[in-house]
């Protein structure tokens, strides 16, 4: 029965998604068009499945989207190596929207710390680099035609990791957040969350991925059905596991391979706020062996947000700071950083044996309590209420590698003032470099967030996805590094 309902929605008119604002915005609909042919009469139904606690704070919703190649110059994006260096503190277009109808205001959110200071001395930083646009991953800008490919207007995220797969099936796999299609039928096609394939190496002109096919582990997308309209449509990946009273969406937050086993952190977003803003029900881990084709989840990774946010599921003090995730791997650990919900918080870190991805009692959680301000720190196994910031907040959606060119560990993430910053280290755990700013918020208005490195980064060469709120899609982002 479900899967007729959605095969009756897919098979409504197709309209071509619009060229700016978020994809389902009233305005954009009606501007819409089919290869040139308007929808006649057709009302426009309202939006519906917004993800509006992702719009970075002053987003410049109506920006024009930017064309590829180099950024324009910004003022005070770099430093001296080793200096301190501080994204500019403006909002994006100086705007703070006004809260959004029935939903939360900022009051109790924790207070950004302008600074990101991490404990511990602080690492000597590398010069900072120059960023390029080089494509656009999905929308209504991108040459991989993903609305009629895969019936995908619009997404945000692209969390990417290598399947550790050989030879030909050796790809990266992308997950995406809220994914939106037809804006003309009622939900416009909303999915929480959807996955492309690549083995696209030559990044210097995009990540191409190829056609869908159903059945087909190594095609474009997971697809609905063999033949059409399902066999364009990207379906959903991960299911709620229903353990929650109210639950809007369920977003993935980071993804790594362990042999060929893939492994996703996904979190259960309860209410999305003001921009910036969000409450979660839950974090857990969901697996595939069949290369991101089907993925299953149990209840012994789900660690909830607080008290009785997930009744069936104690809470243990500390889950709350691995809501959202980042994982490398190096020397037998599964290194899995967290924030908190929303983009105010802080940044922590465990680590687990390879083996052990799915054991929480397993975890060890890098310690350093204030009284050992001058300490080393230590793991703690099985403890998340022992860990202690490695990055001090705010840090948003960050993703980690380990760079073979620098030696040293890279995170990437966006700051207080919406504007993407690197840092490195020799250790997970820190210290961790001052920041370098690769991105500003004033360079892309139109509200940039989620920076996830690709894992096919090599050398100088420092890919990554970076979400625009204005086009509410993906590009490529290319920075060389010094």
């Amino acid at each position: 029965m479900a899967l007729a309902a959605t095969m009756g929605l897919i098979a409504s008119v197709v309209m071509a998604p619009p060229a700016a604002a978020d994809p389902c915005s009233p305005a954009a609909s009606a501007a819409a068009t089919n290869n040139g042919r308007a929808l006649p009469g057709a009302a426009t139904p309202p939006p519906e499945h917004m993800p509006t606690g992702r719009m970075p704070r002053g987003a410049q919703t109506q920006a024009m989207p930017p064309g590829l190649g180099p950024l324009p110059a910004a003022a005070s994006d770099s430093a001296a190596p080793g200096a301190l260096n501080f994204a500019p503190m403006q909002q994006q277009g100086a705007v703070l929207p006004p809260p959004a109808p029935g939903l939360p205001g900022p009051a109790g959110q924790q207070v950004p710390n302008p600074m990101g200071l991490t404990t511990g001395a602080p690492a000597a930083a590398v010069a900072a680099p120059t960023t390029t646009i080089v494509s656009w991953i999905d929308g209504p800008n991108s040459p991989n035609n993903t609305y009629a490919r895969f019936a995908i207007s619009g997404a945000d995220l692209g969390i990417m990791w290598d399947n550790g797969q050989t030879g030909a099936n050796d790809q990266v796999l992308i997950a995406f957040g809220d994914t939106f299609g037809n804006c003309s039928v009622a939900g416009q096609q909303w999915r929480s969350n959807t996955l492309f394939r690549s083995a696209d190496h030559n990044l210097a002109d995009g990540v191409s991925v190829p056609d869908p096919a159903f059945g087909n582990v190594y095609a474009g997308s997971p697809v609905l059905s063999a033949t059409p309209p399902g066999s364009n449509f990207s379906r959903q990946i991960i299911a709620s596991l229903n353990l929650a009273p109210t639950e809007v969406t369920i977003i993935p937050t980071a993804g790594i391979s362990v042999g060929t086993t893939q492994y996703v952190n996904f979190m259960s977003v309860r209410q999305w706020g003001n921009p910036g803003q969000w409450t979660t029900n839950f974090s857990a881990i969901a697996v595939s062996t069949d290369n991101g084709e089907t993925w299953t989840a149990g209840r012994e990774t789900v660690r909830p947000s607080f008290f009785f946010s997930v009744p069936s599921v104690w809470f243990n003090w500390g889950n709350q700071n691995f809501q959202q995730g980042a994982f490398v791997r190096r020397d037998g650990y599964l290194y899995s950083f967290g924030t908190p919900s929303g983009r105010s918080g802080s940044a922590y870190v465990s680590r687990v044996p390879e083996n052990a991805v799915l054991d929480l009692s397993q975890y060890q959680y890098w310690s350093q309590p204030w009284w050992n301000f001058f300490g080393t720190g230590s793991w703690v196994t099985n403890s998340p209420w022992a860990a202690t910031p490695v990055i001090s907040a705010p840090v948003s959606e960050m993703s980690v590698q380990y760079n073979d060119y620098l030696n040293k560990y890279i995170v990437l993430y966006t700051d207080g003032s919406n504007s993407v910053v690197m840092r490195t280290s020799d250790n997970p755990q820190g210290p961790w470099s001052t920041a370098q700013t690769l991105v500003t918020s004033t360079q892309l208005p139109g509200g940039i967030y989620a920076p996830f490195i690709h894992p096919w980064s090599t050398g100088r060469d420092l890919y990554f996805n970076l979400s625009l709120w204005s086009t509410y899609s993906v590009m490529l982002m290319h920075t060389t590094l010094p």
